[in-house]
């Protein structure tokens, strides 16, 4: 039968880090329901859940967990699913001509798991070489963070970054590092507290050996203040 296997599918992926495509899968009427309509129904599923667990959801602790969840998906940790959210792409002319690479680290990433709905901590590093235009620095910044909050896989947002990027900028030497921690790995699973997953993706002059390695040398650098 069909729902057998696609339970033994489902069983198969366990706590393997599986992604299936360099776009965020979404359903053709994602965008039907308001952020309003979106939050009463997840209302309704959390309490569900809760009720099912056998919590009491007249302790006053507890009885607005289910309005605060959903508010929480649509407005904030998934809010990066709504296009309206995306950054805009505002760019200027490169007028001081620098052409070496410009490199933001230590971007903070907060993402969920896809898999688990858990937590992904992290830092993010992201390059480019000007092509003639230059983007403001929060704009990097800001880019992360949309593509992060959405259910995600580590390699996916890696590679997401740097396609919004070339695309504003209108290059293909752009680059991006990202190393996070996985609570569906470190407290839950295998519970490897110390483990963490790092990605990457480089595109144009980032491909060649001693582009990357200034790239990666930079994000060694101690900027503590």
């Amino acid at each position: 039968m069909k729902i057998d296997k696609d339970i033994q599918d489902i069983d198969a992926v366990g706590d393997n880090h599986v992604g299936t495509s360099s776009e965020t899968p979404m359903r053709s009427d994602a965008f039907n329901l308001t952020s309003s309509e979106k939050i009463d129904i997840i209302k309704d599923d959390v309490r569900h859940i809760m009720e099912t667990l056998g919590l009491d959801l007249t302790d006053d602790s507890l009885k607005g967990t289910p309005k605060r969840v959903a508010k929480m998906f649509v407005n904030e940790i998934f809010g990066g699913l709504d296009p309206e959210k995306k950054p805009s792409a505002s760019t200027f002319d490169n007028k001081y001509k620098y052409g070496e690479m410009l490199v933001e680290k230590n971007i903070t990433v907060y993402s969920t798991c896809e898999h688990h709905l858990l937590p992904i901590v992290g830092k993010a590093h992201v390059a480019y070489i000007s092509n003639g235009t230059v983007v403001g620095l929060s704009k990097m910044n800001r880019i992360v963070d949309y593509f992060a909050k959405r259910p995600q896989v580590q390699e996916r947002l890696t590679i997401q970054v740097v396609k919004e990027l070339q695309k504003v900028l209108n290059t293909e030497d752009v680059a991006c590092v990202i190393d996070a921690k996985h609570l569906c790995v470190n407290s839950r699973g295998i519970r490897d507290v110390d483990s963490s997953t790092v990605t990457s993706e480089f595109g144009g002059k980032f491909k060649e050996k001693e582009t990357k390695r200034e790239f990666l040398d930079y994000i060694k650098l101690d900027t503590t203040f």
